[in-house]
């Protein structure tokens, strides 16, 4: 079945002329597009667009399936609007809490298009981390939270809530750039026994699965530095006075002078949810979001390019 979110990003690159102004239009990374058509094209069997000197424009199979996703497009917004009017969407509002890579990275397009949907509900966003948000999403102060789980602390999303999962986001390891490792072809935990550490707060989640993960390896972390900042954990890193395991999601702005490579054979990996209160008691507008997040979440799996050392 064709993707509706990969042909909504068909019709922006095709309406714009360009990947970067779809993109924009989207609130998606250019890669991101550009993986979202490949995908489709590879889903139809079919060239869908190409480039010339006018800009991106489609070929007949792109124009033929254009055709039938306006109609789609149509289709689905009527279904919406009858929805929005029988659920209540056309008021009230939604209070909705984030982590902060998430709430840098994921919210603004998820807030932008759910403003274009629902342009008569008031929407507010919280920033903290998911020990703090997540009891206030129980206690009834949100109606829908981004969290992030690592194993082992499932119980942050445990008690009357609803869960999606959006896409796993490992933490790769940041090294200066004239680090003695960073030619080496494969890096495991083991090879840092050694390195003076930068990472978040000892008491945040993060911080805690990194000694986990470094504890398994057979040693303990020698923490240097400590920063809740992931901009100020990538400027000690390239000062050189650690190194620091960063998730993914906290690096859409790498330092330039940090080296950021995967840990082999894995890097740990946190679980990026969406939760809602469970049962009836969900706002029909937090539903809303949900499905938002997720169509949102689609671009941020889209494979990213090779690190280079």
């Amino acid at each position: 079945m064709l993707s509706l979110a990969r042909l909504k990003v068909l019709a922006e690159v095709v309406s714009r002329g360009s990947f970067s102004g779809a993109a924009d239009a989207l609130s998606y990374t250019q890669s991101a597009v550009s993986q979202a058509i490949a995908r489709l094209e590879a889903e139809t069997g079919a060239t869908l667009v190409v480039r010339d000197r006018r800009g991106v424009r489609p070929t007949a199979a792109g124009a033929t399936l254009l055709e039938h996703a306006h109609a789609i497009f149509a289709h689905v917004q009527a279904a919406e609007d009858e929805l929005a009017a029988l659920l209540g969407l056309r008021g009230g509002r939604l209070r909705v809490a984030s982590f902060p890579s998430a709430g840098a990275t994921l919210m603004p397009g998820a807030v932008a298009t759910f403003r274009r949907r629902h342009p008569h509900i008031e929407l507010s966003l919280a920033e903290g981390e998911p020990e703090d948000i997540a009891p206030r999403l129980r206690a009834g102060e949100f109606d829908l939270a981004l969290l992030f789980v690592f194993p082992g602390e499932a119980e942050i999303t445990e008690g009357p809530l609803s869960t999606t999962q959006l896409f796993d986001d490992p933490m790769h390891l940041a090294l200066p750039a004239g680090h003695r490792l960073v030619d080496q072809e494969t890096i495991s935990l083991a090879d840092l026994s050694d390195e003076d550490w930068v990472q978040t707060s000892s008491a945040s989640p993060c911080a805690r699965h990194v000694v986990r993960s470094c504890l398994a390896a057979g040693f303990e972390p020698r923490v240097s530095f400590e920063s809740d900042d992931y901009a100020t954990v990538q400027g000690l890193v390239a000062a050189g006075v650690g190194v620091a395991l960063i998730p993914r999601l906290a690096l859409g702005s790498e330092h330039p002078h940090v080296v950021v490579r995967p840990l082999d054979p894995s890097s740990p990996t946190r679980q990026i949810v969406v939760a809602i209160p469970a049962g009836p008691s969900a706002a029909p507008a937090a539903r809303s979001m949900m499905r938002i997040l997720s169509d949102v979440a689609c671009a941020h799996q889209a494979p990213q390019a090779p690190m280079v050392a």
